[in-house]
C-alpha cells in the first residue's frame, strides 16, 4: 500500500509512520524541516528494513508546496491511505491574539489537508478504495480556555472531514476524524508536563492503524482519545 503522512518527522506523524512501516508498506512522508524528516526516515528504515520509505520536504502551509508534494506522491501511484497530520498549535484568546493568528492557523491546520486531499482524492475515487484520516483534536469538539484560533481551525477541519465523509460514501473511500487529547508531540515543547498526565503518540497511531484494518464494509468515523485522567 501507498501510505501518505504529513508532518511525519516527529510526534503523532512519526508514530503513525512506524505503525505502517512495521507492515512493510511504502511510506511517502513530508515535513517542513528537511533534516528532521530525513533523520526520521533513516531511523524508520533501520527499524523496518522491509518497508519502502520515501520523503519529500514540504511546508504544508504553502499551497505551491502542497501541490508539489501531491504530484510527487502520485508519481508512485494511487494513494491507499492519507494521514493529514501536519498542523501547528498556538495558544491564545480570540480577543487578545496578535493580528494574523487566525489566518496562520487556518492556513496550516485546514488548508493543508483541504488542498492535499483534493489533489489525491480523484485517483482514490477511480480506484474505488482508500482511507483518509484527518488529525483534528478534542479542540474540534468543544471550546476551551486558551484555545482561540487554534480551536477555530480544528473545528473547521472537523467540518471538512464530515463533508468529505458524506461525499466519499458512494466511492468506497473511508474518512475518519481523529480527535486526540493531550499527546506527547512538538505541540507541547516548552511546557512542563507530567509524563503520566499525557498520552503517548503511539497510542494515537495504534488506533489509526486498527481503523485502517477494518473490512471494506466498516468505517470508524471518529476516534476520540483522552488522557486517562482527563483533559489538561
Amino acid at each position: 500500500m501507498n501510505v501518505i503522512i504529513t508532518g511525519a518527522s516527529q510526534g503523532i506523524g512519526f508514530a503513525v509512520a512506524a505503525a505502517f512501516a512495521a507492515d512493510g508498506h511504502r511510506l511517502l512522508l513530508c515535513s517542513r524541516n528537511a533534516k528532521k524528516l530525513y533523520d526520521a526516515v533513516s531511523e524508520l528504515q533501520k527499524r523496518f528494513p522491509q518497508a519502502e520509505i520515501k520523503a519529500q520536504p514540504a511546508d504544508m502551509s504553502v499551497k505551491e508546496e502542497i501541490l508539489a508534494f501531491a504530484n510527487w506522491c502520485l508519481s508512485y501511484g494511487s494513494p491507499d491511505i492519507l494521514v493529514n497530520n501536519a498542523g501547528r498549535f498556538l495558544p491564545g484568546n480570540v480577543s487578545e491574539e496578535e493580528e494574523g493568528v487566525l489566518e496562520d492557523m487556518i492556513q496550516t491546520n485546514l488548508y493543508s489537508a483541504y488542498h492535499l486531499t483534493r489533489q489525491l482524492i480523484k485517483p482514490m475515487m477511480a480506484a474505488g478504495s482508500g482511507h483518509v484520516f484527518n488529525i483534528c483534536s478534542i479542540a474540534a469538539l468543544q471550546a476551551y480556555t486558551n484555545g482561540g484560533s487554534y480551536s477555530i481551525s480544528k473545528f473547521a477541519l472537523n467540518g471538512f472531514t464530515k463533508n468529505l465523509r458524506e461525499e466519499m460514501k458512494p466511492h468506497g473511500i473511508k474518512v475518519t476524524a481523529v480527535h486526540p487529547g493531550a499527546t506527547m508531540s512538538g505541540s507541547w515543547d516548552g511546557f512542563d508536563i507530567d509524563p503520566k498526565r499525557i498520552m503517548e503518540a503511539a497510542d494515537v497511531a495504534k488506533m489509526i492503524h486498527a481503523a485502517a484494518g477494518l473490512s471494506p464494509m466498516a468505517v470508524m468515523e471518529e476516534i476520540i482519545l483522552r488522557p486517562q485522567l482527563g483533559d489538561l
